[in-house]
C-alpha cells in the first residue's frame, strides 16, 4: 500500500466485533443483518482495499466469522472488558507496525479512512476519526509501540478508549466533510432507519 508516495507501508485492518451487543439485546452485532447481509461484511467491503490484511476481533460465533477465511482474534482478557481488550489482542498477534481498528457497526466508513488518518498523524502513535464535534475512538490508526502501554492501562482496571488514546499522545482527525460515514448501528431502531435510507 503506497501511502506516502515513496515507501510501501503495510497496515493491518482489524474489525472490532467482540462486544456483548448489550444495546442490541445481547445479539452479536457484527452478525446482525443490515440491508440483507451481516453488518461486519459491510465494514469488510469498505476496508478491504485500504489495508494489506484484515483480521476480525470476535469472542462469539467464531466459526461463522472464520467462514470468511480471515484470521479471527479473540480477547486475551476475560469477561468482555471492552474494545481496548480487542485492540490489545490484535496488537499482540498481528505484529504489524500499524493497525487500523474499525467497529463492526459502522457500515458506511469512508473509503479513504486509512489514507486520511495516515497523512494527518504526523508524529503521533495513534490517531482517530472525528466528525461533527464527536470523537470516534474505535476508528483508530495505532502504532505497535502502544502494545505495552495498553497492556498496563488495562491491568490497572482502566477501560475507556478515549482516555487511553489521549494519554498515548494521539489526536483526532477531522472528517467533517463526511458526517454520515460514522453513523453506527447500535439498536434495532438504527437497523430500521438505515434500511429506509
Amino acid at each position: 500500500m503506497d501511502l506516502d508516495g515513496s515507501d510501501t507501508v503495510s497496515i493491518a485492518g482489524v474489525i472490532l466485533a467482540g462486544g456483548r451487543g448489550s444495546r442490541m439485546g445481547g445479539e452479536d452485532k457484527g452478525l446482525v443483518l443490515y440491508r440483507d447481509k451481516p453488518l461486519y461484511q459491510h465494514v469488510l467491503a469498505r476496508l478491504r482495499s485500504q489495508v494489506s490484511r484484515i483480521y476480525i476481533s470476535a469472542n462469539r460465533n467464531l466459526p461463522v466469522y472464520r467462514q470468511t477465511g480471515l484470521t479471527v482474534i479473540t480477547d486475551t482478557l476475560p469477561d468482555f472488558p471492552g474494545p481496548l481488550a480487542g485492540m490489545l489482542a490484535a496488537l499482540e498477534q498481528t505484529e504489524a507496525e500499524w493497525t487500523i481498528f474499525v467497529s463492526c457497526d459502522t457500515p458506511s466508513l469512508p473509503e479513504d479512512l486509512v489514507s486520511r488518518l495516515w497523512h494527518a498523524k504526523r508524529a503521533a502513535p495513534v490517531v482517530w476519526a472525528r466528525s461533527g464535534g464527536r470523537d470516534h475512538p474505535t476508528l483508530a490508526l495505532m502504532h505497535i509501540s502502544l502494545t505495552e502501554p495498553l497492556r498496563e492501562f488495562l491491568a490497572r482496571g482502566e477501560r475507556k478508549v478515549m482516555v487511553f488514546l489521549q494519554q498515548a499522545g494521539g489526536h483526532g482527525v477531522s472528517f467533517d466533510d463526511c458526517p454520515d460515514a460514522f453513523n453506527n448501528i447500535n439498536r434495532h431502531e438504527d437497523l430500521i432507519a438505515g434500511a429506509r435510507e
